[in-house]
């Protein structure tokens, strides 16, 4: 059937096209080296905590905030105690966190969150005390150097700058394995690359710090779609702000184990993506044209966002339309055919994703804090994982989704994760 080969001939091409420039990120992350930024004058921040029934965990992220070799009076602590059932805000003050509760059943989510966090701030007469705002998840850990590094990057004129995100729990199973190895790739083939080339890094959601300048022009936080962070990355993105990485300043944060839990997840990320395009598409298209580094920051949001669900549906609609064509029109069996074409299309994206990671893998692997039998075991798995997107994208064009929180449970320290390697 050369129709259907055809046809799957063009959607492989459409989809190198649409990443062929990753591969310039590549070289980019082999060939270039950051350059090491000198010691910095200490500024003063605030660390912002949105929590929903963390009461397990926030405990450990505060006590390894009050840990960082930067002077401690210079960095203070705001919970958002979100809707919480549980001693979230107790553990919170316990450890010396400034804690503000909210209960608010009709505006869901850590946009609405972060928001009344910033309105108490500004009501309280804090909110100018501050160089600049950390955004951590409650689940998370720093490593010692994590704002002293940020501090740098922010001293060298950097407005808006995320970090290296490592895992907690990355031997747990294949799903939380596979979300780490993702993370790791966006961080070190990704977001580093793009802060060597001088384009705009991608906010990833926590361990990221903003000037408190940004958080004055935006009027807060406006940011309630269900992703908030692509849309805050997009609009600052759209506006000219540019997004550095530090690789330097490494957090941990902890990556569901339930398929479930992971689907839930996944699909409001989905939905969330196609929010964003539907918001920002069009400035998005339009920004690309304009040419230079903004334009090209645009075309990389664009590819962020667009690409998994645009070649899912292509690839499911057009082999389902080649299908009936070959059986209505041409009168030919398509049944073996279309199971080769769709066997050869996941052979190579299995090869694809398996080569992408196991080149992280290698290059990160002093830095995942597990075994070495589950660090290679999982390595197979990864590939797998990541085409379970496919199907949480296509049900995300129909399904409902909205922000649920995720509960973590796992309690561990940076000593815990320096001796389970």
């Amino acid at each position: 059937m050369e129709f259907l080969t055809r046809i799957n001939d063009f959607l492989s091409a459409l989809f190198c096209a649409c990443f062929a420039y990753q591969i310039i990120y590549l070289a980019v992350a082999f060939l270039k080296r950051p350059k090491p930024l000198p010691p910095a004058v200490p500024r003063r921040y605030a660390a912002i905590l949105c929590a929903r029934n963390e009461e397990a965990v926030i405990g450990n992220l505060i006590e390894s905030i009050h840990a960082q070799k930067y002077p401690g009076g210079l960095v203070d602590v705001y919970v958002c105690a979100d809707n919480c059932t549980d001693g979230t805000a107790a553990v919170a003050r316990a450890r010396g966190a400034i804690v503000f509760e909210r209960f608010d059943s009709m505006r869901i989510g850590k946009g609405y969150a972060l928001d009344f966090l910033f309105e108490r701030l500004r009501a309280s007469g804090a909110f100018a005390r501050y160089d600049g705002f950390f955004f951590f998840d409650a689940d998370n850990l720093l490593h010692e150097d994590f704002i002293a590094e940020m501090n740098k990057s922010f001293a060298a004129g950097n407005r808006i700058i995320t970090s290296y995100r490592n895992s907690k729990n990355y031997g747990d199973n294949w799903i939380s394995a596979g979300y780490s190895l993702w993370f790791l790739r966006d961080a070190q083939y990704m977001n580093n690359p793009r802060m060597q080339l001088k384009t705009s890094s991608v906010v990833g959601g926590t361990g990221f710090l903003v000037a408190r300048e940004v958080i004055e022009k935006n009027g807060g936080w406006p940011f309630h779609l269900l992703t908030e962070d692509t849309e805050f990355t997009i609009d600052s993105v759209l506006s000219g702000e540019f997004i550095a990485y530090c690789g330097n300043a490494i957090l941990y944060d902890e990556q569901p184990t339930s398929f479930r839990q992971s689907w839930r997840q996944r699909l409001r990320w989905s939905r969330g993506y196609l929010q964003v395009l539907h918001k920002y598409g069009a400035r998005l298209v339009s920004g690309v044209f304009r040419g230079g580094k903004r334009g090209y920051a645009c075309f990389d949001m664009l590819m962020a966002i667009l690409p998994a669900i645009v070649l899912t549906l292509a690839c499911a609609l057009l082999n389902a339309g080649g299908a009936l064509y070959s059986l209505i029109v041409l009168r030919e069996p398509v049944l073996g055919t279309l199971c080769g074409e769709l066997l050869r299309w996941f052979g190579g994206m299995y090869v694809t994703l398996l080569a992408t990671g196991a080149v992280t893998l290698a290059s990160e692997w002093k830095r995942i804090y597990c075994g070495s039998f589950r660090k290679v075991f999982f390595l197979f798995t990864f590939p797998l994982f990541m085409m379970t997107y496919l199907p949480v994208s296509v049900a995300a064009l129909f399904q409902k989704a909205e922000w649920k929180p995720i509960r973590h449970s796992v309690n561990k320290t940076l000593a815990d994760l320096r001796d389970a390697a």
